[in-house]
């Protein structure tokens, strides 16, 4: 891919970067890629995607990956930022990833692979449960320990016959699993269901602004469950809350959506400044939400509150991967110290660790309440696109509590009125003027909701059908999810409503709103550039020569991948364990 400027230092390839925590170094030793060095053609290739499981093994070794390039899928031991000895260790490539032994390899015909997601609960040393999605519309059930093939969904494309674009087991969930495809839809599984031999044929559950849910309709329970229409276009990728209770879909209309999984129900809308949504992450706590797209932007915004709190410009084409950070994201309630820039230092305020994850967002609840000290709060996260670049932003207290006052300054957030849309939104009807500067905005960014109309909130279905439908919904989706309670609704400050269908042609269709992006910017679903703060990013660093598609956070290392197929690993500071055979 072509970079702009032509200069040597915008082509050159970054092996490592600095931040306030120190220095990340690319691990030649953990390149993973397709063992064959033959050129390969990305060009008409479904994205390189990278999934990982831990199997909990004695050894503490058990990191395991998955990776799809072009027809071919792969699973590996992942040694990560360890070298590992092995009886070949001879000389400098000691402890490098054995590219001609993988534990499993499978090459398909007449598809390829396009998504894939393991089962973290029933995950051993002996058996993994791997959901692999394809081109053609099917999903796959392995086992790439045991080799085995278990089952195939969607096997005759009877109930999709678009691309999967995104496939993930429900949290808590040993048997249950959502499919996102390109027509717009998805569609809740069971692996212990079959999909029948004919056509599935659907019952409206639940109908609402710009999506419908419906049950199938058969005399004995069958795949899918559900039926979710969202949106316009294809629905590109859906992210569950940290508690498994809420979906955020984000879709090719330019949409994020977020319901309540269990309820079925819309919670809040975001509109994308141009263009479609490509990616959608939340943070560790769940309180607010990442995506990335088209216009070149990420944008974060507030769970609770519904709106957009901060847009970031740092990319120069599209987003495609937007992922938070746990184990950097941190919490100190206490006076703030300033980071010098040494990993010892960093290391002292309380990270998002395996085994911290619940204390620390108790932690990050508290800036909620009225008793509690002030928090001094930041939140990572990071983004890939087809710019060849990874950036990594702070989300600061500044930006999420803007009425307190700075506990100190803020190097890389800017609150800056913009003059000109961001790169990749040529041919948005709406500008900003460029003569005259807006005046500053008051930091809360508190935009009124007055605006979102509340009609037909009220739900106009009365027969009880609903009401049944959603107790079937319940009892399906329940029976087998673990640790799961029930806790009061969030305050909905888009809330949609329902809208029944009175005529049976008409349930397979969604209400759909022809959204004019000229009446929706300036509104809370898409304030305009001025109305928000810009962040502009840590670093943003040239990493790949081809669009990257991966972009994954561990505890030691930074997980990223490209088109071209190579997976890279990025050793955290003071991570990086070498091996001297």
């Amino acid at each position: 891919m072509a970079t702009e400027g032509g200069g040597k230092e915008m082509n050159e390839i970054k092996t490592q970067f600095t931040t306030r925590e120190g220095l990340y170094k690319l691990l030649p030793h953990s390149e993973y890629s397709r063992p064959n060095r033959v050129p390969f053609n990305s060009q008409g290739s479904n994205p390189v995607r990278v999934s990982f499981v831990n199997l909990n093994d004695q050894s503490g070794n058990g990191d395991r990956l998955c990776f799809n390039v072009g027809r071919e899928l792969y699973f590996y031991i992942y040694k990560g930022v360890r070298k590992v000895p092995t009886r070949a260790s001879l000389g400098p490539a000691s402890g490098a990833a054995d590219l001609s032994k993988p534990i499993d390899k499978r090459i398909y015909k007449g598809t390829q692979p396009t998504c894939h997601d393991f089962n973290h609960l029933t995950a051993t040393a002996e058996s993994v449960s791997l959901l692999v999605g394809f081109s053609a519309g099917q999903v796959q059930l392995i086992d790439p320990i045991k080799k085995e093939t278990s089952k195939l969904f969607n096997e005759e494309r009877l109930i999709d016959k678009s691309r999967v674009t995104c496939v993930r087991w429900v949290p808590g969930s040993e048997s249950l699993f959502l499919v996102a495809h390109a027509s717009g839809s998805m569609y809740l599984y069971n692996v212990e269901h079959t999909c029948g031999t004919t056509a599935p044929h659907y019952q409206l559950l639940k109908q609402g602004e710009s999506f419908a849910v419906h049950t199938c309709k058969s005399k004995s329970t069958r795949n899918p469950l559900l039926k979710w229409t969202v949106g316009e276009g294809a629905l590109n990728e859906f992210a569950f809350s940290p508690d498994g209770k809420f979906l955020a879909c984000v879709s090719q209309d330019g949409f994020l959506r977020v319901f309540n999984f269990d309820s079925v129900e819309l919670h809040g809308t975001m509109k994308s400044y141009f263009g479609g949504l490509l990616c959608v992450c939340w943070s560790p706590d769940g309180k607010y939400i990442v995506t990335g797209g088209e216009d070149d932007l990420v944008t974060v915004w507030a769970f609770g509150d519904c709106r957009v709190i901060a847009r970031g410009h740092g990319h120069k084409s599209w987003v495609s991967v937007v992922a938070f950070d746990p184990y950097t994201t941190s919490v100190e309630e206490s006076d703030p110290m300033e980071f010098s820039g040494s990993d010892e230092d960093f290391q002292d305020l309380l990270h998002f660790g395996r085994d911290r994850a619940n204390s620390t967002q108790s932690r990050l609840s508290k800036r909620n309440s009225a008793e509690s000290r002030p928090v001094s709060v930041t939140y990572r996260f990071g983004s890939v696109g087809q710019d060849t670049q990874l950036c990594l932003w702070d989300l600061t207290e500044d930006i999420l509590f803007p009425h307190q006052p700075l506990s100190r300054a803020r190097t890389h957030t800017n609150v800056m009125n913009a003059t000109s849309p961001p790169a990749g939104s040529t041919g948005n009807s709406v500008a900003t003027p460029g003569n005259s500067a807006p005046p500053p905005l008051p930091r809360s960014n508190s935009l009124p909701h007055s605006t979102v109309s509340s009609a037909g909130s009220k739900s106009s279905v009365a027969d009880g059908t609903l009401a049944s439908g959603v107790s079937k919904f319940a009892t399906l989706s329940l029976h087998d999810r673990k640790d799961r309670h029930h806790e009061k609704d969030h305050k909905r400050n888009h809330s949609m409503g329902h809208i029944s269908s009175k005529s049976s042609d008409k349930l397979n269709l969604v209400t759909k709103t022809k959204t004019d992006p000229a009446k929706t910017l300036g509104t809370p679903l898409c304030p305009r550039m001025e109305d928000v703060p810009l962040l502009e990013p840590l670093i943003c660093k040239k990493i790949a020569h081809e669009r990257l598609t991966v972009l994954i956070f561990l505890e030691d290392c930074i997980v990223t991948a490209c088109q071209e197929g190579f997976i890279c690993t990025w050793g955290r500071p003071g991570k990086v364990v070498s091996f001297n055979p």
